[in-house]
């Protein structure tokens, strides 16, 4: 394809391209770990932000690049996970912005677009790290928008993009050494190419992409959880998208708040609305989803709709039910395992989002969570560097609460966190104050078995060895976990601290635990330590020192 404009239709399956690439790669970009942990999720992160974005073109073949854009940035936006998947989200929000009143687009029009994602995926984070996927999508689209002229095809655009985004992210090696040090590139920087590789040759029609891709990777429902003789017990996920019409409201002066209204008036539940130009969308739960639409379809004619039956498992667990006096505040923590998760609710907090490594949560699950606790203020324990810009994301579109996000980095942070928290405090800024210092004050690491060779910070590592990684760096490198736990604890002054916190992962047996804590016991008679069944996968210890 060599003409110089395309329409909405042709965006919409560069886009499909871009996601039908990246899965094929999905796997290899997750293994681009610098740590040898087979824990890499940023493949998977990338691929379920874009579903998020192709969700919302189901169906739709708008003649407008604009509508199609638009479409697109709110589905990223709300099934943004992990940090990847936030920058994804923000570059793709400054590219429909730009393109929001465009038909059709050549050439400079993209190169302006894309250039505005730069704008909006460095102002995401809060310190950008170059050598990463900012940086190669920063000098990719320079490189393209310097190099075209007026007479340049879209395919020209693309086909220079791609050319200095290769070179890019061989250079994030030099620009990070970690990363040349363990033998890889920019994972994130990685599953951008492949997207717009991907872009490219649906665009130049190399790839034709199914517009399944959004279904087929979605979960498959199991109707005999529901017979004849079931009740319905926890109700209806209904999700619509409705274009506001001028023969019903004035679509300019719409305000959210009307369809609020009505969801509250019908005693919905886990709700999520927002409004973009003339379209609104919707997600809530609810026993009468029948009455819901009625009402909503006064305002305007749906786009799409979907309605779930939760008891078919397939939108997750009843939802709690909001409590009727407004709270001073709720803690949400995130955690991966029964025990952790058990753990963390028996200290306090009042919502458990399920995720961490290899599981981030989107969004859109933020904003899910914090509708179910009515409360003043929201603080939320991220648990996991890999999540916080995404709660961070959800923060900032939620305006029923304010939201504290506290910069805890591992499970370990949170359970320090979780200790200071209780429910007689009133002076917020106090409480997010002591948080804050609980959860820097713990020194944390993980307990793993090497996947792979390399070379971090001057410590080989041979694959099948055991490592303890703690602030980001490997400690110590054994042959076994228990070895890894000891080595770790000698790495540290032990008369800093007092109290030891082991979580045991679902591989260890009873035997192997033991014979860890006489072993602790022995060595460091003065530590007062707890032992707890933590259930989670990959990691064969956390441990915590306070």
């Amino acid at each position: 394809m060599e003409e110089r404009l395309i329409d909405g239709k042709a965006f919409a399956d560069m886009l499909y391209g871009g996601a039908a690439l990246l899965g094929e790669h999905q796997q290899e970009i997750n293994d681009l770990n610098v740590f040898p942990v087979p824990d890499g999720d940023t493949g998977t992160n990338m691929s379920k932000t874009i579903a998020g974005g192709l969700s919302e073109l189901a169906g739709e073949d708008e003649e407008s690049v604009g509508e199609m854009a638009n479409k697109f940035s709110r589905g990223v936006l709300l099934g943004a996970r992990g940090n990847s998947g936030v920058i994804l989200s923000q570059i793709f929000a400054g590219i429909g912005e730009e393109l929001s009143a465009c038909d059709k687009v050549g050439a400079m029009e993209l190169a302006n677009a894309y250039r505005n994602g730069i704008k909006k995926s460095y102002a995401s984070v809060q310190n950008p790290t170059e050598g990463t996927i900012l940086t190669v999508f920063r000098e990719a689209t320079e490189y393209a928008a310097e190099n075209i002229t007026p007479e340049s095809t879209v395919a020209d655009f693309y086909k220079l993009h791609i050319e200095c985004a290769r070179r890019s992210l061989e250079h994030t090696k030099e620009i990070l050494p970690v990363l040349k040090e363990a033998g890889v590139v920019d994972s994130g920087a990685a599953g951008y190419l492949y997207i717009v590789m991907g872009m490219y040759e649906a665009l130049t029609g190399e790839l034709v992409p199914s517009r399944e891709i959004v279904a087929s990777s979605e979960q498959r429902i199991n109707i005999d959880l529901f017979t004849r003789d079931s009740r319905l017990e926890f109700g209806y996920c209904t999700e619509v998208l409705i274009r506001l019409t001028t023969d019903k409201v004035d679509p300019d002066s719409f305000e959210i708040e009307r369809v609020l209204s009505v969801l509250e008036e019908l005693h919905g539940e886990s709700v999520v609305a927002y409004k973009t130009g003339d379209v609104v969308k919707v997600h809530v739960h609810s026993f009468t989803p029948g009455m819901i639409l009625s009402r909503l379809q006064e305002f305007g004619e749906f786009l799409t709709v979907k309605i779930e039956n939760m008891s078919l498992g397939h939108s997750g667990e009843a939802e709690e039910e909001k409590p009727e006096e407004k709270k001073l505040f709720a803690t949400l923590a995130v955690a991966c395992g029964e025990g952790m998760s058990a753990l963390f609710r028996d200290m306090g907090a009042d919502g458990i989002i399920a995720g961490g490594q290899t599981q981030n949560p989107s969004t859109e699950e933020f904003i899910s969570e914090f509708k179910k606790h009515n409360a003043e203020h929201i603080i939320v324990l991220p648990n996991n560097k890999n999540v916080y810009l995404a709660a961070k994301q959800a923060a900032e579109l939620y305006e029923d609460a304010e939201v504290h996000i506290i910069k805890t980095k591992s499970l370990m942070q949170g359970y320090g966190a979780l200790q200071v928290i209780t429910p007689g405090i009133s002076d917020m800024s106090v409480l997010v104050e002591s948080i804050e210092r609980a959860a820097a004050g713990v020194v944390g690491a993980e307990i793993t078995r090497a996947v792979r060779d390399v070379t971090i910070n001057g410590k080989h590592v041979a694959e099948g060895d055991y490592i303890a990684i703690s602030e980001g760096d490997i400690a110590a490198v054994s042959e076994s976990a228990e070895d890894a736990v000891m080595d770790m604890i000698a790495t540290v002054d032990a008369d800093d601290y007092e109290i030891l916190t082991l979580f045991v992962g679902n591989g260890v047996d009873a035997e192997r635990r033991c014979c860890l804590v006489e072993r602790i016991e022995e060595e460091y008679p003065d530590f007062e330590i707890t032992v707890y069944e933590g259930g989670q996968e990959v990691y064969d210890y956390l441990l915590a020192l306070e």
